[in-house]
C-alpha cells in the first residue's frame, strides 16, 4: 500500500509531499492543485499497468487523456517531471521507494527510474537504503536505456525500451527483486480513481471483472461475481443504501439481461409508500443514489490493499448524509484494508469526520508569490491550535480561516 507521494515539477507543483494514510482528506479552494495531485496517481497507475508513457499522459482511442496531456505535464518552463512513491513492504520495517523521471520535450520518454529498499531499524536509527535497480546515465533521445541491477554481489546491466516504465518490463529476476517488483507494481496497479458519471451508470453494461473509473459498469461487475460473493456484496449495498433516500430502498441487485446474458442492469426495490414496494431500474434512479452506489461498489469490489481516490466525494449527496458516508468509508475501508484519499469542499462532511481526522487533513494551496501549488498538513499551519479552538473543521473552510492563515505564513 502507498505511504507517500512526492511531486517534483509536476503540473502546478514545484515540490510537494503527500502523506497517505488509511483515510487522507485533501481540502483547498478551486484551482489549488487537488486535481493535479490526483492525476499524478493516475499516471502512476497507468504506467504500473504497462501503458506507454506518452499514452499514459496523452491518452489514445481507449484511454482518456490526463488533463493537458503531455504539454502541461511538467511545470512550465520545465521539460521534465519526477514522481516518487513510498510503498509498504511485504514485511514490517521495510519499504520501497520508487522514482520515475519523464522528459516531455522535445520527446516524451523515460529519463531516469530507480527502486530502493528502505530497511528501518528496531531502535529508530537512520534507515538503511539498498538500491535494487537504477538507470545508468542515459544517452538522451535513444530508443533504449541501460539499467543496472544491484540485487546480487555483481552489478548486472541490461537494455530496456524507454517508452515504458522499467518496472513494467522486468521479468526473470532473482527472488528478492521479484518480490520488490510485485509489491510496487501491485500497489500502483491497485490505485483506483473513481469519478462516477450517473448518466452512464443508468445504461446496460457488459459483464466485467473490473470496475470502470466512471462507474458505468457497476451492474456488469456485480452480475459477474460468483454467486456467494454477489450475495455478500449486494447484501452490504442494500444495508447501507436504505439510509440514503427519503423513501426506503429495500434491496439493490444486478442481474444479466438479454438472450446471451452478456449484459446486466442494476435494480432496486423501493417502498413508495407504506406497504407498497416498487421495482425500479437504474434508468430512473437519482444521480445521488447512483453516485452513492458507485462509492460503495468500489469499496466492496476493489482488491484488498487498494488505494481508492475519490475527488469531490460528496458531489450530488445531500449534506445530511455526510455522517452516513463517513461511517461507510471507515467501516468498509478498515474491514477490507482499502486506503482512501478524498477531496471535499463540504463543511458538513468535514465536521462529520470529527477532530480525530485532523492529523490526516492536507491543505492544497497556491504560493502567493510564485503561483505554484503546495501541500501543507493542516496541523503544520503556524496558528492551527488557535484556529481549532475557534472553529470547527467545516467552519475553517467556509469562513476562509485556513487561507488567511496560510497567506500570513508566507
Amino acid at each position: 500500500m502507498l505511504k507517500q507521494l512526492i511531486l517534483e515539477n509536476w503540473k502546478s507543483f514545484r515540490y510537494a509531499e503527500l502523506p497517505l494514510d488509511p483515510l487522507t482528506v485533501v481540502i483547498g479552494t478551486n484551482a489549488s492543485g487537488k486535481s493535479n495531485m490526483i492525476e499524478a496517481l493516475e499516471f502512476l497507475q497507468r504506467i504500473g499497468r504497462g501503458e506507454n508513457i506518452e499514452t499514459a499522459l496523452a491518452g489514445d482511442k481507449t484511454l482518456t487523456s490526463i488533463r493537458g496531456g503531455v504539454e502541461w505535464a511538467a511545470l512550465k518552463p520545465e521539460t521534465k517531471f519526477t514522481l516518487n512513491v513510498l510503498v509498504n513492504g511485504k514485511y514490517a520495517k521495510a519499504d520501497y521507494l520508487y522514482t520515475i523521471t519523464v522528459e516531455t520535450k522535445p520527446h516524451t520518454l523515460l529519463l531516469d527510474e530507480s527502486l530502493i529498499l528502505i530497511k528501518h531499524s528496531l531502535n529508530n536509527e537512520e534507515p538503511y537504503q539498498e538500491k535494487l535497480f537504477q538507470t545508468d546515465n542515459p544517452s538522451f533521445h535513444t530508443p533504449s536505456i541501460t539499467v543496472n541491477f544491484y540485487d546480487t554481489s555483481i552489478i548486472k546491466s541490461q537494455e530496456f525500451r524507454r517508452n515504458r516504465s522499467i518496472l513494467s518490463q522486468l521479468i526473470g529476476l532473482s527472488m528478492k527483486m521479484v518480490e520488490a517488483i510485485n509489491v510496487v507494481s501491485q500497489s500502483l496497479e491497485n490505485i483506483f480513481i473513481l469519478d462516477s458519471i450517473p448518466s452512464k451508470i443508468q445504461d446496460y453494461s457488459p459483464l466485467s471483472d473490473r470496475l470502470e473509473s466512471d462507474g458505468s459498469n457497476i451492474a456488469g461487475v456485480l452480475a459477474a461475481l460468483t454467486e456467494e460473493r454477489k450475495n455478500e456484496v449486494e447484501l452490504t449495498l442494500s444495508h447501507y443504501i436504505k439510509y440514503l433516500p427519503e423513501r426506503d430502498i429495500q434491496k439493490v441487485w444486478a442481474e444479466p439481461v438479454g438472450r446471451l446474458n452478456t449484459d446486466a442492469m442494476l435494480y432496486c426495490e423501493e417502498e413508495w409508500k407504506p406497504g407498497e414496494i416498487r421495482l425500479i431500474d437504474a434508468k430512473i434512479m437519482s444521480d445521488g443514489t447512483l453516485s452513492f452506489l458507485a462509492i460503495l461498489t468500489a469499496l466492496l469490489t476493489q482488491p484488498e490493499g487498494s488505494q481508492l481516490v475519490i475527488e469531490e466525494i460528496d458531489n450530488r449527496l445531500h449534506p445530511s448524509r455526510a455522517e452516513l458516508l463517513v461511517r461507510i468509508l471507515r467501516e468498509i475501508g478498515s474491514k477490507r484494508k482499502i486506503d482512501i484519499l478524498l477531496t471535499t469542499h463540504n463543511p458538513a462532511l468535514l465536521d462529520a469526520l470529527g477532530p480525530e481526522i485532523v492529523p490526516f487533513v492536507v491543505v492544497a494551496h497556491r504560493d502567493s508569490e510564485t503561483g505554484e501549488s503546495k501541500l501543507t498538513l493542516l496541523e503544520d499551519i503556524d496558528n492551527f491550535s488557535k484556529l481549532f479552538a475557534s472553529y470547527s473543521l467545516g467552519d475553517m473552510t467556509t469562513k476562509g480561516a485556513i487561507e488567511r492563515s496560510l497567506s500570513h505564513n508566507e
